[in-house]
């Protein structure tokens, strides 16, 4: 007799479970691509590791965003504001439609990923493309539409699309407050399960603690509560915590900025995606990838590596000297890194280095790399033990004083380090006292 669910073995969910239907998108060109597409780019040739892949991610976002949707749905864990507010949480049949709807769209939030994921992406596609415009032309394609048609209840795409890629993104869409939530189950900067997966699988695959946390007890304390700021309760809904999830929340914050600093902001790590996005430049025509999916779905990982390895081993092969960087690990090294005490001095010193840097060794052997982020709040609904609504940020020190992951790297051909560093230890002190504004 056929079955009609089915379960797939996981590292980090034991077991994941889905029907016939949804095996059917599993089983799909646009999904089964996600098998040859590295979560971490090129992550593996520093953390050996690191050879997971987009597919069993996105298996797991799906298998995340339906454990937090029982649990925020249940009826008894439903506040009596967001009762009134959201009235589709309290209709049956719509709880069943959008739980459908909320799988899919987890498991599908990833299908417009780039080979080597989000390496070089905004270099790399025409200007107003990023992977999640990709991911929306692939929800939408025949063969998905036709899945989404033959489901019990059918899916509307649109609803895919919405809850998948979120209002942050699709901008010029309007999300009801329902949506919303069930978007920021997925996208959420705090709680979504996009976040919440790959921290704990990149951190098993990496073979690093940093991003490990009581993800079990964060989610069974999660609800939908009215927002609450330092001044005022509102009226907009949001994803936020009973108060005895609030350490197990801190906890996720924190193994988001220590996987950010020791993992994702390698330097090594970094600058092996600045050669992949040279190589990727030289080798695309145009230097860009198409837009068209069916074009995507000809190009995996594998492609761009065989690429790489033939242009190593092709001496007269105009990206030779590229390759050889990446097969034969000859990648620039670290020359500078922005640190408190040069910052006290020079906010800009990063650039200034780089462009000194430039002026003595020649554009072609320098590389900088960095990254310095608006400077994000994690403020969501705290709902307390005597029943009042609290702004977490208010409520936790913890998150008062979480810092910010940012870094800005220079880098050096690997046969000019020695060089570099004297000449670095020569003109640094000079560097700090110059005025350099950044673009």
């Amino acid at each position: 007799m056929a079955k009609n669910f089915h379960e797939i073995r996981d590292p980090i969910h034991v077991f994941i479970r889905l029907t016939t239907d949804e095996r059917q998108v599993v089983d799909s060109i646009p999904f089964q691509r996600l098998r040859n597409i590295h979560q971490l780019a090129m992550s593996y040739l520093v953390y050996p590791g690191a050879t997971h892949k987009r597919f069993e991610h996105s298996l797991g976002v799906m298998e995340l965003a339906s454990r937090v949707y029982d649990i925020v749905t249940a009826q008894d864990n439903i506040h009596p504001k967001v009762r009134e507010l959201i009235p589709e949480i309290s209709m049956e049949a719509k709880l069943i439609y959008w739980r459908n709807v909320l799988r899919m769209a987890a498991l599908c939030h990833d299908l417009g990923h780039l080979p080597f994921s989000h390496a070089a992406e905004k270099l790399l596609l025409p200007d107003g493309w990023d992977h999640e415009r990709l991911t929306v032309e692939c929800i939408n394609c025949e063969e998905m539409k036709k899945i989404w048609e033959s489901m019990t209840p059918p899916l509307r795409v649109d609803d895919i699309v919405k809850l998948a890629v979120g209002p942050k993104k699709l901008k010029s869409i309007t999300f009801t407050d329902w949506e919303a939530i069930l978007s920021e189950i997925i996208t959420g900067d705090a709680f979504g399960v996009d976040r919440i997966d790959y921290l704990l699988r990149d951190s098993h695959h990496v073979g690093v603690a940093y991003g490990k946390f009581d993800h079990f007890r964060l989610i069974d304390t999660l609800r939908i509560l009215p927002k609450s700021s330092e001044v005022e309760e509102s009226n907009e809904p949001a994803l936020g915590i009973q108060e005895g999830g609030l350490h197990s929340a801190e906890a996720l914050l924190l193994a988001r900025y220590f996987m950010y600093t020791q993992v994702y902001f390698h330097p090594v790590r970094r600058i092996y995606d600045i050669h992949l996005c040279d190589f990727l430049l030289g080798f695309l025509k145009g230097g860009k990838f198409s837009t068209d999916i069916y074009d995507l779905q000809k190009i995996s990982d594998a492609d761009v590596i065989s690429e790489i390895w033939k242009a190593n081993l092709d001496k007269g092969h105009s990206l030779n000297d590229i390759a050889n960087r990446i097969v034969m690990r000859a990648h620039f090294r670290r020359l500078y890194e922005k640190n408190p005490e040069d910052l006290s001095y020079n906010p800009h010193i990063g650039k200034v280095v780089f462009n000194e840097a430039r002026k003595a060794f020649g554009s072609e052997n320098i590389r900088r790399d960095s990254y310095s982020p608006s400077g994000d709040i994690f403020d969501f609904p705290v709902l307390r033990n005597n029943a009042r609504i609290t702004s977490s940020y208010v409520l936790s020190e913890t998150l008062q004083r979480l810092p910010i992951a940012s870094f800005d790297y220079v880098f050096i051909r690997p046969d000019l380090l020695k060089d570099g560093q004297a000449w670095l230890e020569k003109n640094l002190e000079n560097m700090l006292s110059m005025v350099e504004k950044e673009e």
